[in-house]
């Protein structure tokens, strides 16, 4: 039985919230059961100074979680002078998932800032940052379609949803939750597109190795929930 008394190949509780920021072009506070992240997306007439006059766009993600986001007052970065390792890893995950499925040259000497707040974390917080992200994403393509500021047919190619798969006391289980990580076996992130193209896949043996079968069968199952996520994603737009 896991900790949350969930079958193995169900997710928590799922929200996918729209427009809850009064002044970014999109917004979503998602959350994956007890992990709550609020992410906004800003439109910008700038761009990374690599990619002036290549007639593309970017879009980027910065992440990060509030101090009491966890059980234990976490101090804030901008105190330490520094981000960490681990919230660069993750912004960097957030900024390739999104440009797998966005037409850059579309979007023209712009970027779009994709800011992931976690207000509270149980789990899976890059995983519900990236899922949130698309919906954000999609609000802010939308203003900008609305203004006749975009070139071409669609910009956002497909759908992009991220969900946690890991192996817990021996069984195979999605979207775990922080009882399930912290004494995982083995621990995965799928991130994974609407069509089913694969766009990263971080994978981890934190005890014994896993075997390819048993890879396998997380591949399995974050098929299943990154396809229930893109439903939600879908109805949310509606």
């Amino acid at each position: 039985m896991r900790p949350s008394h969930r079958q193995p190949d169900e997710l928590r509780a799922i929200s996918l919230e729209r427009a809850v920021v009064k002044y970014a072009e999109g917004s979503c506070f998602v959350k994956f059961g007890d992990t709550h992240v609020l992410v906004t997306a800003t439109l910008e007439d700038r761009l990374p100074p690599w990619l002036k006059g290549q007639a593309r766009g970017w879009v980027t993600a910065e992440y990060g979680m509030l101090p009491r986001a966890t059980s234990e007052r976490t101090r804030r970065e901008s105190s330490a002078g520094k981000q960490t390792g681990r919230t660069v890893e993750i912004q960097r995950l957030i900024g390739r998932s999104l440009r797998a499925v966005v037409d850059l040259e579309a979007l023209g000497e712009r970027q779009i800032t994709i800011d992931c707040d976690v207000i509270q974390a149980d789990g899976g917080t890059r995983t519900a940052s990236i899922t949130g992200a698309w919906v954000a994403l999609h609000d802010c393509l939308a203003w900008m379609k609305a203004r006749d500021m975009l070139r071409g047919g669609e910009v956002l190619r497909d759908h992009v949803a991220a969900v946690s798969c890991g192996v817990h006391n021996g069984l195979a289980v999605l979207d775990l939750d922080y009882a399930e990580d912290s004494t995982a076996d083995t621990d995965a992130n799928f991130v994974l597109t609407g069509n089913g193209g694969i766009v990263e896949i971080q994978a981890t043996a934190e005890k014994v190795p896993f075997s390819e079968t048993e890879f396998l069968v997380l591949l399995g199952l974050a098929r299943k929930g990154t396809g229930r996520l893109i439903e939600l994603q879908k109805m949310a737009v509606m």
